[in-house]
């Protein structure tokens, strides 16, 4: 993996696990019990972004450690990579 590699396999990752994340612990506005006039009831009551994006950061620079390591350190090589199809077609 070079440097290219390294930087959008973390891309990928950091918006994978924001999508993952941002829904969790979310409550509605309906469900706060303020609605604010001009929003729609299912709007977030309380984004809390920043935590969340901490949040983010930190879990995909663990997966991206992980995935980085597998790679580097030729756990995975590319021809085993190359020929994981042949699971699948028996």
């Amino acid at each position: 993996m070079n440097l290219t590699g390294g930087i959008v396999l973390y891309a990928v990752l950091w918006f994978l696990t924001l999508f993952v994340v941002l829904p969790i612990g979310q409550k509605s506005q309906a469900e706060a019990g303020e609605i604010v006039p001009g929003t729609p009831a299912g709007a977030p009551a309380n984004l809390l972004l920043r935590r969340k994006l901490i949040l983010t950061t930190l879990f995909a620079a663990a997966v991206w450690g992980i995935i980085a390591w597998l790679i580097l350190g030729g756990v995975v090589t590319r021809a085993q990579l190359e020929s994981f199809d042949l699971f699948f077609r028996g």
